[in-house]
């Protein structure tokens, strides 16, 4: 499965974005002429080469009429005013959702890309209008900062278009410490509509003092990130170094890591577990009954010594996390506990697949796993016991007869 890792370690903006992308293809020189000639009104792409830490990468220069947004790590991305407190003597042209609309609709690219584009603007226009109280209608943005934004946005989904990923996975992101000064004052980092936008998304801060995540940047990984955690277990092909404007004692870049992901699974499964010293073998043996019926997805019971030497009995069960308050009434209904313990563990699971082995007996499936070079088979054990009981013959005749149909020259 081809997969996609942004490592937002030193944040994410739409630039650095585009820059990392732009690394991973075939042919960076022919896409930036692509990206010259889309049609957003004044605006330039321009590619450099850029040295941070001694990590050699590109930095993607977006100019709107011959002017590069002011990139105090993009302190003023997007200065948000709306019509009611809108100052009509500001110098600056301001462009509203509909304006943004407008401009798309020119744009010399595909209908489904549009879209996209659209659709990730909009969630920095939600973002803005939630934070300041107004509807999305009367928001407007000063033009350098829309239009740039128009531009990052239509970079990444033209280069994700191309490259293609299967899946995207991003890393926790990093926002950065301290103030950033905008159109309405002074605010803390993240700035109010990159932190709406990181909602549900894992974040934070740190030693650094700058604005590391802009809106722009938070709403590209909203829309495009699959999950957010570690780089998966996958064979990595291309590196990509998106380089920031700014200068910090790390590296400021986003690096994008194109590969192929192992055919494995990696999830995260609940642990629940309790003590308890005052149950029957039958009331235990019943209690993790219920927890099978409830969902669980394996339980099981260990002897253990419990406090002033009591010999008691660990219950625990494995389950998804959809199922957490419901596993934790089971236990209260059906165990003596009155408190329950909770472990969030990550579970790597092996490629699974079935097939069907026709026998003069009746079919039996075969499990298949695979990981890598690494394959088992096993026959489902249901099956087997059910022809079992059927041909009055045990489970180990039943198995030699299956090997035997699977071996068999196909006539």
């Amino acid at each position: 499965m081809k997969t996609l890792y942004l490592d937002c370690s030193m944040g994410a903006a739409g630039d650095m974005l585009t820059a990392a992308l732009l690394e991973l293809i075939d042919d960076p020189q022919d896409f930036l002429l692509d990206l010259n000639t889309l049609g957003i009104p004044g605006v330039a792409f321009r590619a450099q080469k850029s040295v941070k830490c001694g990590i050699h990468g590109t930095h993607m220069q977006v100019t709107v009429r011959g002017t590069e947004e002011d990139e105090q790590m993009h302190e003023h991305e997007h200065e948000e005013e709306h019509q009611h407190g809108h100052d009509h003597a500001h110098p600056h042209t301001h462009s509203g959702l509909d304006e943004i609309e407008h401009v798309l609709s020119h744009m010399q690219i595909a209908d489904r890309i549009r879209r996209e584009v659209l659709e990730i603007y909009s969630l920095i226009a939600e973002a803005e209008s939630a934070v300041h109280g107004v509807p999305v209608s009367q928001i407007h943005f000063h033009e350098v900062g829309a239009m740039d934004a128009v531009a990052d946005v239509t970079a990444v989904c033209l280069l994700m278009e191309e490259i293609g990923p299967d899946r995207v996975v991003a890393s926790p992101v990093h926002v950065g410490s301290g103030q950033v000064r905008c159109a309405h004052g002074i605010l803390p980092v993240p700035a109010p509509a990159t932190a709406y936008l990181l909602q549900g998304i894992p974040s934070y801060g740190g030693e650094i003092k700058g604005e590391l995540c802009t809106p722009t940047g938070a709403a590209l990984l909203k829309h495009f990130a699959d999950s957010f955690g570690p780089v998966p277990m996958m064979r990595t092909e291309r590196i990509g170094y998106g380089m920031g404007k700014k200068d910090f004692e790390r590296a400021n870049c986003v690096r994008a890591m194109l590969g192929e992901e192992e055919e494995t699974q990696r999830e995260e499964v609940i642990e629940i577990s309790c003590n308890v010293d005052d149950m029957t073998a039958e009331e235990i043996g019943f209690a993790m009954e219920k927890l099978f019926e409830a969902g669980a997805r394996e339980a099981y019971a260990v002897p253990i010594m419990m406090k002033k030497s009591r010999p008691g009995t660990l219950l625990r069960c494995i389950c998804d996390g959809a199922l957490r308050e419901k596993m934790v009434e089971t236990f209260f209904r059906y165990t003596t506990t009155i408190g329950v313990r909770e472990v969030t563990t990550p579970r790597h699971v092996m490629k699974r697949s079935f097939e069907t082995i026709e026998t003069p007996y009746g079919p039996v499936r075969l499990k298949i796993s695979e990981y890598g070079t690494i394959r088992r088979e096993k026959l489902e054990f249901d099956d087997l016991s059910r022809l079992a009981g059927e041909q009055k013959k045990s489970l180990q005749e039943i198995r030699e007869l299956v090997q035997k149909c699977r071996t068999a020259p196909k006539e």
